[in-house]
């Protein structure tokens, strides 16, 4: 048998060439034979035989490989790393040497063996770096006008944090007052100017200023009042300060349209979808709350038990003015001057500042009704004895009788030297204050007169008789009569062109003064309308059912409810950034005091400190039930005046024919605080796909933040183009 080695050594030997083959296995020979001998002149001590090991047991299939031990290491993967970043940084460096044929014929290799998801990043990668901005190259002038035709906030808010240069176009201020105009917003002027008229529940308020009306025509439509409630000096009750302070000033002075914007906005989302209840009173006194007014400074409200309570706008109680003898069932207030009527006869002059009784005016025969004011030192009164006086309030004196009513006189409306009285006796006229003379009659209605508006040009009265009529004030003719309630019309407003109805059947129209027609039959509540008012951008509903509703004023449809359900709701009375809810719940009477003013840093102007500051403010307006209670001890329908046994407030009447009603609105939206926008690539994306782009971004953003965190961004200028 032949040895193995022999046989590899000759199967070795014969792959080589014939002369290097015999020499290798020669020496391959005397190798191994040297080798051999070698193992048998030195043993291995270290093996022991087999036979000694396992003497009698068979042989064993060889043993698992050893596990590793703990020294062995996971292989690093920080040399791959370091690997490919030298190999980026080396294609960077060959990529930058080859010239432009050889480079595009480079691009277009490793294109070719790219797939369809990376050929897709490649192309939004290198998309906007081959457009220009226009903003760069065309005058401003041209970039205002074309940012004029953007009239969503949400989107130039965006847009001021796409470069520098669209942060400074988007500061210029007629963008935003354009804005400003295009949503209706008043004008700085009437934002910051303070008011000195009353804002009340019934007949409201001038829709201008009235300081620019007294200018005019010197003079002011002040709301009237008379309701039911009740009040003693009470308990208060406050939310904390981090609540309410936002309404310690009633309106905030801003310096630019887009600062003036954005308070606008937020006070306009506030009403859709917040406000802070600030705080509620709880008394135990009993009466009824005959009339409420809020100004600029104060909160009254008139009792059947002969007080009245002042409050200020965060309604904290002041002082209670005493000096009527029985209940008080007029008042109307003047800057800091309030006058006041009631059962005892008697019309007061009060400082509500200090709680002075200025003047005690006699000369009524029977229970004052209604009372207005056409400037600060006239006031006309209209009583159950028929006659309307008019009072100089710096002397104390009775300047005129007024004479010709054949029943009570219910209610006036004024504008300048003009009043307009109507009367249980169905007709309604007009007088001269400064000559105290009738100038005409209006006569045309079958039942009593229980609501006037007057605008200085056209009267509108409503009756018993479930119609409104428009006369002209300067023929006494009647233009038009509205018909379509199907009861006591009680509650008036008319501003501008459009008039706004309520009556005891529960619904509320908005009538159109230059077609005479309606724009919209709303079905707002089950019983009778208790309060109404309205301004340019919605309308407020009280009544007799617990509930308080807003309303969009163009559209008709059904903004939110304000407060919580009762049994009823005494009287409203609104201004822009607060509200003032009276209602009965559990057989007493809440007084609510609700503000949607937003915080005062929270429309600071560009370049203020405040706008330096790198904290996000957190603008939402959401409900506070927190608070608590103004209550008292009387049921609505438990008291009656025995002059108003046809017009009992809670009486309920069924609607029994509303042509229409309106859908709710769902007032609930997400509140998303938006980041800071992404590097921008050398150049922006031109205007046309910026707004597509900006508006699919801004979708489900809330405006209050979008401002928020441009003032934020103000201190650094925006967001460049060539900022990474």
């Amino acid at each position: 048998m032949a040895d193995p080695d022999e046989e590899s050594d000759d199967n070795s030997a014969a792959s080589l060439p014939a002369g290097r083959s015999r020499r290798r296995s020669t020496n391959s020979l005397s190798a191994s034979a040297h080798s051999r001998s070698k193992l048998l002149r030195t043993p291995n001590k270290s093996i022991p035989p087999f036979h000694n090991l396992h003497p009698s047991a068979p042989t064993s299939p060889p043993t698992p490989a050893p596990s590793p031990t703990p020294h062995q290491r996971a292989p690093s993967w920080q040399s791959a790393g370091e690997d490919e970043d030298t190999f980026l940084r080396d294609a960077r460096q060959h990529f930058s040497l080859l010239g432009r044929a050889e480079g595009q014929r480079f691009l277009a290799e490793i294109l070719n063996l790219c797939d369809n998801q990376q050929l897709s990043f490649v192309y939004h990668f290198v998309s906007p770096r081959l457009k220009k901005d226009p903003f760069k190259v065309l005058p401003n002038e041209l970039c205002l006008r074309i940012l004029s035709f953007i009239d969503d906030p949400k989107t130039l808010a965006r847009a001021s944090q796409v470069s520098t240069r669209w942060h400074e176009l988007l500061n210029d201020d007629m963008t935003w007052k354009l804005l400003c105009d295009n949503h209706a917003y008043r004008t700085m002027s009437e934002d910051t100017h303070e008011d000195s008229e009353p804002f009340s529940f019934a007949l409201p308020p001038n829709p201008y200023d009235p300081r620019f009306a007294q200018q005019q025509l010197n003079n002011s439509d002040d709301p009237s009042a008379s309701n039911n409630s009740a009040v003693t000096t009470p308990t208060t009750s406050r939310a904390p300060s981090s609540l309410g302070n936002h309404s310690r000033k009633r309106r905030v002075k801003t310096k630019t349209y887009r600062s003036h914007f954005k308070q606008r906005y937020m006070v306009e989302a506030a009403w859709r979808k917040g406000g802070h209840l600030i705080t509620k009173h709880i008394t135990p006194d009993h009466g009824v709350v005959t009339s409420l007014h809020l100004t600029s400074k104060f909160i009254a409200v008139a009792l059947d038990n002969a007080k009245i309570h002042i409050f200020n706008t965060e309604g904290e109680h002041q002082r209670t003015l005493q000096g009527h003898v029985m209940g008080v069932w007029a008042m109307v207030p003047w800057d800091d001057i309030l006058v006041s009527g009631g059962c005892d006869r008697d019309v007061r002059v009060w400082n509500m500042a200090t709680g002075e009784s200025i003047h005690k005016l006699r000369g009524h025969t029977s229970t004052v009704r209604c009372l207005k004011m056409s400037n600060a030192t006239t006031a006309i009164s209209g009583s159950r004895d028929t006659t309307l006086r008019i009072w100089d309030l710096a002397k104390g004196v009775c300047k005129h009788v007024l004479v010709g009513h054949q029943a009570s006189v219910r209610c006036l409306g004024i504008h300048g030297d003009l009043v307009v009285s109507g009367s249980y006796d169905t007709t309604a006229k007009i007088w001269n204050i400064s000559e105290g003379r009738c100038l005409r009659t209006l006569a045309g209605h079958f039942s009593q007169i229980y609501a006037i508006a007057f605008d200085g040009k056209r009267i509108a009265t409503g009756s018993l008789d479930t119609s409104v009529r428009i006369w002209d004030l300067q023929t006494g003719q009647c233009h038009a009569i509205l018909q379509g309630h199907t009861s006591l019309v009680g509650q008036l407003q008319m501003r501008g062109d459009t008039l706004v109805t309520g009556g005891s059947d529960g619904s509320v129209r908005v009538w159109s003064l230059l077609r005479m027609a309606a724009i919209h039959r709303l079905a707002a509540h089950d019983n009778s309308i208790t309060s109404l008012q309205f301004d340019d951008n919605r309308i407020v509903s009280g009544g007799s059912d617990g509930r308080v509703k807003i309303w969009n004023l163009r559209t008709g449809q059904l903004v939110r409810e304000l407060s919580q359900p009762a049994e009823a709701v005494w009287r409203v009375a609104f201004e822009d950034e607060k509200a003032v809810v009276m209602a009965t719940r559990a057989g007493r009477t809440v007084m609510e005091v609700w503000s949607f003013a937003p915080p005062d840093d929270a429309f600071d102007d560009p370049g203020s400190d405040s706008d330096s500051q790198s904290s996000t403010v957190d603008l939402g307006f959401s409900n506070n039930n927190s608070t608590s209670h103004h209550e008292f001890d009387n049921p609505y329908h438990h008291h009656h005046h025995p002059d108003d046994n046809i017009n009992n407030p809670a009486s309920s009447s069924a609607v029994t024919e509303v042509e229409s009603s309106s859908s709710s609105l769902s007032s609930s939206s997400s509140v998303a605080v938006l980041s800071p926008p992404p590097a921008a690539a050398a150049d922006p994306v031109p205007l046309t796909s910026a707004s597509t782009a900006l508006q699919n971004t801004t979708q489900d953003l809330d405006m209050q933040d979008v401002f928020i965190d441009i003032s934020n961004s103000n201190s650094s200028g925006g967001r460049d183009a060539n900022d990474h």
